[in-house]
């Protein structure tokens, strides 16, 4: 096994794209603009090659959807479960899906972390997450 400090630091990373395989490409870009997610970039490279990409609403982090993007689209539609978005309100953003239209769940708590769920058509699962006040990380 090789000592820990013997190894290289690692630089830092940040996480700033995630990819959600959709079935419809439009019906997708129409939900995710209706729950509020900005920043679009929807560009059409070639005539196979699709790219829409947003921004939840205060995150650095955003998610990225097409066509002709290889592995990408490899993956099954629906099958991304349990992305989280971190609320500081969940009342409020639960308040906000359902004036969208959005089937949010009801509030779970789990030992003072709350949690509402909710899929986009194609059945990707979302969790909006509030922590407890205090908490750090």
């Amino acid at each position: 096994m090789t000592n820990q400090t013997d190894l290289p630091c690692v630089p830092e990373m940040k996480l700033e794209l995630v990819p959600i395989p959709v079935s419809d490409v439009d019906r997708a870009k129409e939900f995710y603009e209706k729950i509020g997610f900005t920043d679009v970039h929807d560009t059409q490279l070639t005539s196979d090659l699709r790219v829409v990409q947003f921004t939840p609403p205060g995150s650095a982090c955003a998610i990225v959807f097409g066509t002709g993007m290889g592995p990408i689209n490899e993956m099954q539609p629906g099958s991304v479960k349990g992305l989280h978005l971190v609320v500081k309100d969940i009342n409020q953003a639960r308040d906000a899906m359902i004036a969208r239209e959005v089937d949010a769940s009801e509030i779970q708590d789990i030992g003072g972390v709350k949690y509402v769920w909710f899929t986009d058509p194609d059945g990707n699962l979302w969790g909006l997450q509030q922590w407890p006040e205090g908490f750090k990380r």
